[in-house]
């Protein structure tokens, strides 16, 4: 079926002349329409890169402290960079890609509202579940379950917020502040990276001064640090309903640019040609 799409001339002129629909990012109708969004967006990608960075990048340090890998100082640097990148790839092949590929079949399906909250619950029921009995899973012949719960969280962080929280904010801001709002949500999420790389990284020192890594102070440990962040990832589920649904919804539609109340299918005139 070949058709053409035909813009309504009206609509459009309405929508650069009308004052309402002319508001800048810092002025008090973006604020009505679009503020809370706007805290929804930043909050979720800055609190999910607080997670998802401290789990990234000290997950070595994790499966060290659990036994799974041996300790850095009882391997030379070959065999540690060997040990280390299986871990990871296993990692990734079973939990990071898949959750990826599963966000891109059910994101249409299910709606980013959703999807972002399921992963930000199961993050959260997963991350208790290893900290809480963290003494159990630090015995040998529980290694396994604490690598397929962790392995989880990671699948639940892509099919869920890892992907949603910048699928969103592009999609439900007005198209000339889009970008700016897009990128002051991504902003927020890169300052979280910083504070769970480097939070993490005196976090989880022992509580034991002998035992710390050399120049740290003491931390709270490994099992407070993954109640910390599952606390994290309990908060941004409940930012996630400051985002709305987007699924099925028109750029326009999201935005409210148009002066009329119409859905955006009915402003644009289709006309067939044979």
């Amino acid at each position: 079926l070949q058709v053409d799409l035909k813009a309504d001339e009206e609509i459009a002129e309405n929508t650069v002349t009308d004052p309402k629909l002319n508001y800048g990012l810092f002025s008090k109708e973006f604020l009505k329409r679009h503020g809370l969004h706007l805290l929804g967006t930043t909050s979720t990608w800055f609190l999910l890169d607080i997670a998802f960075y401290s789990q990234n990048l000290f997950e070595k340090d994790i499966f060290s402290a659990i036994g799974w890998i041996p300790k850095a100082a009882t391997m030379n640097a070959i065999h540690e960079v060997y040990k280390i990148a299986r871990a990871q790839t296993l990692i990734s092949l079973f939990s990071t890609i898949p959750g990826y590929w599963f966000t891109v079949f059910f994101i249409d399906i299910m709606g980013r509202f959703a999807i972002q909250i399921m992963g930000f619950f199961f993050m959260t029921v997963f991350m208790f579940a290893l900290a809480l009995p963290y003494d159990h899973w630090t015995k040998p012949e529980n290694r396994i379950g604490f690598v397929i719960i962790f392995s989880l969280t990671f699948f639940f962080a892509n099919f869920g917020p890892n992907v949603t929280t910048f699928v969103v904010p592009a999609e439900i801001f007005p198209a000339r502040l889009r970008s700016t709002c897009h990128g002051i949500s991504a902003a927020a999420g890169k300052g979280g990276a910083i504070v769970g790389a480097f939070g993490f990284l005196y976090a989880a020192q022992s509580k034991d001064k002998t035992k710390t890594d050399a120049g740290y102070p003491p931390g709270i440990g490994v099992k407070n640090s993954l109640i910390m962040l599952g606390v994290i990832n309990f908060f941004g589920m409940l930012m996630t309903f400051l985002v709305p649904e987007s699924k099925g919804k028109s750029l326009e539609e999201l935005s409210g640019e148009y002066v009329n109340d119409e859905t955006a299918s009915s402003k644009v005139g289709i006309s067939r040609r044979n």
